[in-house]
């Protein structure tokens, strides 16, 4: 493991999604818990690699969830239903992560879904160049149905009681902290450990960051051990 801070990071995440070497755009998983910095981390190597000259598609599994009536058919709070019932996995491989991918046609769409009418979208699709670079984040993107479509796994991680705090200071407009506390407890923690449970993410990871000090992460291989990259230098 390696202490680095966040501008070192970066430099790293840059090296492996630019030297991972595919036939067709390069999509990169930034999987994590709720509340972990998957949006952020992913936001900021978009912005870095753009800088660089490259031409980035950024999508989140936020966008390709199903409607609310399926995604809480076994209650608001139900950890089974989070985890089963909450994304769509199917269209997003369809009409995202397979046109991305080495049979695909490379002509995708980044979104389906409306969260502020609760209503599924068809927008236009767009091309992406031969050599673009897809970064998606969210939860869950290590399971089966989606495990094979990824050219670089980054796991993100943190406490689940850093995780809470996070979304406490997050939500506190919308949510009492009895609410977040509840849906954390109940809902969002109980599914990662099903996640954990039955995935083992960290064995599919390539890159593992743990997040709980943001402006010092620390850096870990993961369990597939695919890269040969340099750990990063400290300053």
């Amino acid at each position: 493991m390696d202490q680095v801070t966040r501008q070192q990071m970066l430099t790293h995440l840059t090296q492996a999604a630019t030297t991972t070497t595919t036939t067709h755009p390069t999509r990169i998983a930034i999987d994590g818990p709720p509340a972990a910095g998957k949006t952020t981390l992913a936001d900021e190597l978009a912005t870095t690699l753009r800088t660089h000259g490259h031409h980035v598609v950024r999508a989140t599994i936020d966008d390709f969830i199903h409607p609310r009536a399926h995604r809480y058919r076994n209650g608001e709070y139900s950890a089974e239903s989070c985890y089963h019932d909450a994304h769509d996995h199917h269209t997003l491989n369809r009409v995202l992560l397979d046109p991305l991918g080495p049979h695909g046609d490379r002509r995708f769409q980044h979104t389906i879904y409306d969260h502020a009418t609760d209503t599924v979208l068809s927008p236009p699709a767009t091309t992406a160049t031969p050599n673009a670079i897809l970064i998606f984040d969210g939860v869950f993107l290590l399971r089966p149905e989606l495990i094979d479509r990824w050219d670089l796994r980054i796991l993100v991680t943190t406490s689940p009681e850093q995780a809470t705090e996070r979304a406490v200071v997050r939500e506190r407009h919308a949510q009492s902290r009895a609410e977040v506390d509840r849906r954390w407890r109940e809902r969002y923690i109980p599914a990662q450990q099903l996640y954990v449970a039955t995935v083992d993410p960290a064995r599919h990871a390539d890159i593992i960051v743990h997040n709980d000090e943001p402006q010092m992460p620390i850096l870990e291989a993961g369990g597939r051990g695919v890269l040969a990259i340099d750990s990063p230098k400290q300053s």
